[in-house]
């Protein structure tokens, strides 16, 4: 019955698709920032099918629009990486529990979020993804009211004694999403300055600071100050430092915040159980120091069925470096970080010269987030990718903007 109402639910997305893109492409954003496969797992279960059929409708949509609009060359996207870990993979043999079906499905869900960099975005669309990416983690914050109003789901974990916002999903993927939401926000400030686009930042910030994450936390306050920096807006970057000053003279009657739990308490490591995780990545990572174990290899070096995933509740690396070189090895890690590199340096040297250093101070912080979770296998990749190949986009036509 599940499939039959995904299969449903899929051709009439396809459908909108053809009709309305740009609809559809906001749709399918918010759809994913409500975190479905937490919300609708709770109800119905399947929660790799409600992943795999979001993912799939990604790609679907990317598909049409290259049909629709056209295709643009970008010789650098950084989905070649993963498929070149995949050719090798199994030239090398795949790793003990992971199946050929396994490996392209882990193929097609790596690279999925790429692919919207090989089509010409219209400038409509590109305007809505912009739209999608800034207000989406404040939907996801009414829909998750209203599923908790009906008794359906709850906005929040007590954590440590601390509270833990998650709306209709966890508290990291909230925090993940609002992150991307705030790299937006920062990033339309410098096309369009207005209000609206100042107060959408300071509701994402805020968002993650009641999610209780602390990466994406820190990222947050350094790119925006860097965004201030590199606008010259000095009474901004004053305002917004002395705020955060004020903030820490209070820090003891905001004892309900996880952050400020956490830095009373002095726990600050291993609250995803890294220590219990990163040992299996980098024995398998050990066992093939080169190649590597394939595409999909790090879904199954730790069993879904395992004692260790029942107790933690997961089985991820909470590591993209480990998990990469689990499944591609140090060659593949390094031809998927060359990539990325290149991907960005020559699409944002399109970019006017604001804009440009902004977006490399985004994957500088993407870069550090990378080190302590899966930025590039989680629903949060695929929200972060097509905001970015938008904004690359912008600019695919034409010559590089002067300041």
């Amino acid at each position: 019955m599940l499939m039959v109402l995904l299969a449903l639910a899929l051709v009439c997305g396809l459908a909108l698709v053809m009709a309305a893109p740009r609809a559809a492409c906001t749709l399918w954003i918010l759809a994913l920032e409500t975190s479905p496969d937490s919300w609708l797992d709770s109800l119905i279960g399947g929660h790799e099918t409600i992943i795999g059929a979001m993912k799939a409708f990604g790609l679907a949509l990317a598909l049409i629009l290259v049909v629709q609009d056209g295709a643009r060359r970008d010789r650098y996207n950084p989905g070649f990486a993963f498929l070149a870990m995949f050719g090798i993979g199994l030239m090398h043999g795949l790793y003990p529990g992971l199946t050929l079906l396994g490996s392209v499905r882990s193929l097609i869900g790596s690279a999925g979020p790429f692919l919207f960099s090989f089509v010409r975005l219209r400038p409509a669309f590109i305007l809505a993804v912009e739209r999608a990416t800034i207000w989406g983690p404040l939907v996801t914050i009414g829909f998750g009211g209203l599923l908790a109003a009906l008794g359906l789901d709850h906005m929040y974990v007590i954590e440590q004694g601390a509270l833990r916002l998650g709306a209709s999903g966890e508290p990291p993927f909230l925090a993940g999403f609002a992150l991307i939401g705030v790299y937006a926000g920062l990033m339309a400030m410098l096309v369009r300055p207005t209000a609206w686009q100042a107060i959408m930042v300071a509701i994402n910030i805020t968002i993650i600071l009641l999610t209780g994450a602390r990466t994406p936390l820190l990222l947050s306050g350094l790119v925006t100050i860097g965004a201030l920096i590199i606008q010259r807006r000095l009474i901004s970057l004053a305002a917004v430092t002395a705020i955060g000053a004020i903030a820490l003279m209070f820090t003891s009657s905001l004892g309900f915040l996880r952050v400020v739990t956490l830095t009373q308490l002095g726990e600050a490591g291993n609250l995803s159980n890294r220590d219990l995780v990163w040992p299996y990545f980098q024995a398998a990572f050990a066992a093939s120091p080169w190649v590597g174990w394939g595409v999909g290899a790090g879904k199954v070096v730790i069993p879904v069925t395992s004692s260790l995933t029942a107790l933690i509740g997961t089985n991820a690396a909470h590591d993209e470096y480990l998990r990469i070189g689990t499944e591609g090895g140090a060659l593949g890690l390094i031809i998927l970080i060359a990539l990325i590199t290149l991907w960005v340096l020559r699409n944002a040297a399109r970019l006017p010269p604001a804009q440009a250093a902004l977006m490399r101070l985004i994957f500088l912080g993407f870069a550090f987030h990378s080190a302590t979770d899966n930025t590039l296998i989680a629903t949060t990749s695929s929200v972060f990718f097509i905001w970015v190949s938008s904004v690359f986009a912008s600019v695919t036509e034409t010559p590089k903007a002067t300041a």
